[in-house]
């Protein structure tokens, strides 16, 4: 799967997490906390939507690399690499 994908991708989880969100304006530098009303909670969502939809296991000690968009698309791409985007 190719980085803008992976975006797509991980836009497609922050809707349903947090639908209320506008995520149009996301800007992929800036911690995803710092632009959206995410919790914790959230934060362990996103991590079970990567492996319930993509079998993509993010250990606990790697969840600082989903801190915004950016590193997040930059961690996935190597363990995503052979995912067919749906």
């Amino acid at each position: 799967m190719a980085p803008e994908e992976i975006r797509t991708v991980i836009i497609d989880i922050l809707g349903d997490i947090a639908p209320d969100e506008d995520l149009s304006s996301l800007d992929d530098a800036v911690p995803f906390r710092d632009q959206l009303e995410l919790d914790s909670m959230d934060f362990l969502d996103i991590v079970m939507e990567l492996r319930k939809r993509y079998r993509v296991q993010v250990p606990e000690e790697d969840y600082p690399a989903l801190n915004s968009m950016a590193s997040t698309v930059e961690y996935l791409t190597p363990k995503m690499a052979d995912v067919v985007a749906t």
